[in-house]
């Protein structure tokens, strides 16, 4: 990979050479139409006393064919420089105006100065005012807000904003911990932070915990949070930090990659940024620590599994959204996981068939994922429940990650789906690495042993990358990886690989019996729905018994009938 090909530092959507372009076309779409080059760097272009973030219009052009680039900017900046300013009449202000939740740089220093009245919410955000019609919207600046009444415009701001319509799902993580997931087309919906108390009564009937909630406002059009009342707020901060970031760089309208703490009405930001690494860490302050050690020390009230009809309903409607909104790839595979996995509470065997036909779907959505990230244009029909979907191809995408390549394969393995396998096998491990900086490279080294396995290389070349991956999954070396989830869990399907490459029959009956019996102590006593099956283990105990081993399936964690490949060609996929 040459350095022009790295991810750019200021447009993580774009590569270096492809910011560079982009910029360059900025530069001269300004020049050619006002006679004057702006100043355009990093993700910012500066004209005529105002500033003009890129990043929305990179991860556009990300999308796009690149000889669709200049009529993509010209769209973009004509669009942009067409907004009428300040010739409505106060009632239409108060009737329009609501809250807006901003990043803090997104007003140039040089016109600060009129818009005195924005207040500062957090790091890296500001309560503004923006006039939202049905053509533009628009930031209002000091005058507006003399014009209409500065009191009676933030008061109409904020009953606007809560008559705002949003959309609603629950979204569970593998940790156990349960996210809240507020979404819709308004530039409005993650303002609704400003409004949290209010919000989270309307959607779920309940108030909000003492201790608060764990929000995340990656982009305009998103808010998530996660109520601080149990154990599982331990887990949701990670899960929550995680989530923000991918949303936040997938866009569009990009806001927050930061983790914030909602407490007492404040937003507190939980999120470091190291200048030298360029990385996102969460550093929860003292008083939060104390309340996550209660809660995490305290007995937790006994966890209610997952109603199974509710989360095919979750996984339903975000397979609905798939078409108007890639980023929803992400839950919508966590979901269809969750759902198959606590199917396989109550089915452990996988004897029925509802239980086979959420495996089916889980590995259509994470098929269909890769599928669209391997197009760059045009659209992709993928065929997931009973519908073909037809999905804008999106090119390499953040929620196209490693750690989703490989959940996605170990279901593809699991309904011995040949044609998908072949296509996951042509995702390039640099793009993974691309969009997946925080992961080891054992991940890495793991997912290329994999695809040369599957792809049909020689043996003695696919062995060094096998050994490449032991040696790198060690935890002195995987110190980004948690030790005993590494240990446990994540490197026993390597170990389990391992003997059906060798042909090892044996070895491998006792390496799976270790498997199953370590996944048994890392998931006791958690709550979350992927203790139900090891699914690695499973994965490659297909793979056995496809290879001719005699697979022992007397663990409730390896459901008999995937094994045995009872189910497959019952119904189309």
């Amino acid at each position: 990979m040459t350095p022009h090909d790295a991810t750019d530092a200021h447009l993580p959507a774009l590569t270096v050479a492809q910011a560079d372009r982009l910029r360059g076309l900025v530069a001269d779409h300004f020049a050619a139409r006002h006679g004057i080059r702006p100043d355009v760097a990093g993700d910012t272009a500066e004209h005529d006393g105002h500033r003009y973030p890129l990043a929305d219009l990179a991860r556009r052009c990300r999308d796009t064919a690149e000889e669709g680039w200049p009529g993509l900017v010209r769209e973009h900046f004509t669009r942009l420089e067409s907004v009428p300013r300040g010739d409505e009449d106060p009632q239409e202000l108060l009737r329009r105006t609501h809250l807006r939740l901003l990043p803090s740089d997104a007003l140039p220093a040089d016109a600060a100065r009129n818009f005195r009245y924005v207040r500062p919410v957090a790091e890296d955000l500001v309560a503004a005012l923006a006039l939202d019609t049905p053509d533009f919207v628009r930031i209002l600046d000091d005058a507006d807000v003399v014009r209409a009444g500065g009191n009676a415009l933030w008061a109409a701001g904020r009953a606007n904003l809560l008559a705002d319509p949003v959309e609603y799902t629950q979204v569970p993580c593998p940790s156990g911990a349960l996210l809240h997931s507020v979404y819709g087309d308004s530039h409005s919906v993650a303002s609704r932070a400003l409004v949290l108390e209010e919000l989270v009564r309307d959607l779920t009937g309940r108030e909000l915990p003492a201790a608060g909630a764990l929000v995340a406002v990656p982009t305009r059009h998103l808010l998530a949070f996660h109520p601080i009342e149990d154990g599982t707020a331990v887990d949701a901060v990670n899960d929550l930090g995680a989530y923000a970031l991918g949303a936040h760089q997938d866009g569009p309208g990009a806001l927050s990659p930061r983790l914030y703490w909602w407490h007492q009405g404040r937003l507190t930001c939980l999120t470091v940024f190291d200048h030298d690494s360029r990385i996102l860490s969460v550093a929860p302050p003292p008083e939060l620590l104390d309340v996550l050690r209660n809660l995490s020390g305290a007995a937790a009230p006994p966890p209610e599994e997952p109603d199974v009809d509710r989360l095919a309903r979750t996984v339903a409607e975000l397979t609905g959204r798939l078409a108007q909104d890639p980023a929803a790839f992400t839950p919508a595979l966590e979901a269809a996981l969750t759902h198959a996995h606590v199917r396989c509470a109550d089915d452990p065997d996988a004897a029925k068939p509802e239980t086979w036909e959420a495996w089916v779907t889980a590995m259509q959505i994470g098929s269909a994922l890769f599928a669209t990230t391997l197009a760059h244009e045009g659209t992709v029909d993928c065929r997931i429940g009973d519908r073909v979907h037809t999905l804008p191809a999106t090119g390499p995408a953040p929620h196209a990650g490693a750690r989703a390549w490989i959940d996605a394969l170990w279901l593809v393995l699991v309904c011995r789906e040949t044609e998908r396998l072949r296509m996951l096998c042509r995702v390039p491990v640099e793009e993974l690495r691309r969009v997946s900086p925080q992961t080891d490279d054992y991940v890495f080294h793991w997912i290329d042993t994999l695809q040369s396995y599957f792809g049909n290389v020689p043996a003695n070349d696919i062995v060094p990358k096998l050994i490449t991956t032991m040696d790198t999954s060690a935890p002195h070396v995987a110190t980004r990886t948690e030790k005993e989830w590494l240990e446990l869990v994540d490197y026993q399907p390597v170990a389990l690989f391992h003997r059906v490459f060798r042909r090892q029959e044996d070895h491998f009956t006792e390496e799976l019996a270790d498997a199953l019996r370590y996944h048994t102590t890392y998931y006791h006593g958690l709550t979350d729905p992927r203790g139900h099956v090891a699914l690695g283990p499973l994965a490659l105990a297909c793979l056995a018994h496809d290879s001719g081993f005699t697979v022992d399936t007397s663990s409730r964690y390896l459901p008999e009938h995937l094994v045995a490949r009872s189910w497959c060609g019952e119904f189309a996929t």
